[in-house]
């Protein structure tokens, strides 16, 4: 089976990998655009970001599935949250989606984040670390390292792979 994966981000690549175990699987990363914000604002756009890469891998690079993993945020009464949405596309069928973890961003990131800024460039400065966003994450930083971004986008293609595979045993 190949896989095209929406990203050249390594966390996210990894996660595909790790979902995908069982398969006989090759494995393609092609940067893929969201079609949405630099900052998704919202889980609507995380998700059209999410699903605008899977369907894009799937036709660009000529696969059997194609997987798209956006982060994004998510205003709410309690605060801005961190929200993370993955799709599943493959020919001939609607995308699956899947969500995954959540959690409160501290004010001090928030408010940079409604200022316009990014979460990726913040985090390198408030954790004080580069590319923050390719290895542990922001989830990384605030769990103080129990989950990391590989772990938060595994879950999330996880439960992708076993949306796809229950669907398609059932037709």
């Amino acid at each position: 089976m190949r896989i095209v994966i929406g990203s050249k981000n390594p966390a996210k690549i990894t996660a595909v990998q790790n979902s995908f175990r069982q398969e006989d699987s090759e494995f393609i990363s092609i940067d893929i655009p969201s079609g949405v914000n630099d900052q998704p604002f919202s889980d609507e756009e995380t998700i059209r970001g999410a699903i605008n890469r899977a369907v894009g891998a799937l036709e660009q690079g000529n696969g059997d599935i194609g997987i798209g993993l956006e982060g994004g945020v998510q205003e709410t009464s309690h605060g801005l949250l961190l929200c993370n949405w993955g799709a599943l596309a493959a020919s001939g069928k609607e995308p699956v989606i899947a969500g995954g973890a959540r959690f409160l961003l501290p004010e001090e990131v928030a408010a940079r984040l409604r200022a316009g800024e990014e979460l990726g460039p913040v985090m390198d400065d408030f954790a004080k670390k580069k590319n923050v966003r390719k290895h542990e994450g922001a989830v990384g930083i605030f769990t103080n390292g129990l989950v990391n971004r590989v772990d938060m986008f595994t879950h999330v293609t996880s439960l992708l792979v076993g949306q796809f595979s229950y669907y398609s045993q059932a037709e």
